[in-house]
């Protein structure tokens, strides 16, 4: 399918989707918008979107819908509801999720959407708002490999790489596996800066020796700077990890697996957020070692 000419819907223009939509629409498609609060897509209605009332409305006519919000509960009613995705779509329509969700949730709405002559792809991505703005971002696909093949143009316009891992719910699998091992690798970039500033060494001196080693990841060298700055504004809220981490451990659980991990991740992503600091990026995490918060 080609991306030039093609009528779209995207349905949630917040930090992540608004960026996506927008390469998207400069790549030519033809673009209608929802979010719930219609002023953050005011810079893609500027650029030449079309507002629409409701996911439904928005929906109507596309060829494809994109949805990115923010928890599995939002999933289900925007694809499943009485008005959702799943019935006002139109048939042949294939509908995509960039949420991360539940992957029992991705395999429903995939049979329910093929049920009604349409098809749904799970496909999680990975690489934040920064990700989202330079259309670097990684895109983990589950679904049918023949809709995975008509939307692949559109992934190449908003991410470098896109992968069919399987069958639906394989892209929520894999991003749990992502999330895992990022929470593994935050957690390692906190204590490491939090330990090298107690040693009285400089953190900043100590990341040019470790950052190039066997130590280095992409925390440490994008969040570790953010830590020492005291910059905690979101490039991926603390909530949504969370809402991520518990999403990750009740399918390990429901697997059999014991991840100690991912449980600690979980247990101090909800400290976080009881605390208060939900609404900041995940490098939030190094404010709470510091002042003792944990």
């Amino acid at each position: 399918m080609e991306v030039s000419g093609s009528k779209i819907a995207f349905i949630g223009t917040g930090v992540m989707g608004a960026s996506m939509a927008g390469h998207l629409l400069k790549a030519g498609a033809v673009l209608t918008v929802y979010n719930r609060t219609r002023s953050k897509a005011d810079p893609l209605l500027a650029a030449g979107a079309t507002w629409a009332d409701s996911p439904a409305l928005a929906a109507a006519g596309a060829d494809v819908v994109f949805t990115m919000v923010g928890y599995p509960a939002d999933v289900e009613a925007i694809y499943l509801g009485p008005n959702g995705l799943v019935a006002s779509s139109r048939p042949g329509a294939i509908l995509v999720d960039f949420t991360t969700s539940d992957p029992t949730l991705a395999a429903g709405i995939s049979a329910a959407a093929a049920k009604a002559g349409k098809a749904a792809i799970d496909a999680p991505v990975s690489g934040g708002d920064m990700g989202a703005r330079n259309a670097t971002l990684s895109i983990m696909v589950g679904g049918e490999e023949a809709a995975f093949a008509a939307v692949k143009p559109f992934f190449d316009v908003v991410g470098k790489t896109a992968i069919l891992q399987g069958g639906p719910g394989a892209g929520q699998h894999t991003k749990m596996a992502n999330q895992i091992s990022v929470a593994a690798s935050l957690i390692g970039a906190t204590e490491s800066m939090i330990y090298s500033r107690k040693a009285g060494l400089d953190p900043a001196h100590v990341l040019d020796s470790i950052g190039g080693g066997a130590a280095q990841s992409w925390q440490l060298a994008g969040m570790a700077p953010k830590m020492l700055a005291g910059n905690f504004e979101p490039g991926f809220y603390a909530k949504h990890f969370l809402k991520d981490l518990r999403i990750a451990l009740d399918s390990a659980k429901a697997m059999g697996l014991n991840l100690p991990l991912l449980a600690l991740a979980e247990h101090l992503f909800d400290l976080v957020c009881d605390r208060g600091f939900g609404d900041k990026g995940t490098q939030i995490l190094y404010r709470m070692y510091q002042d003792g918060l944990l």
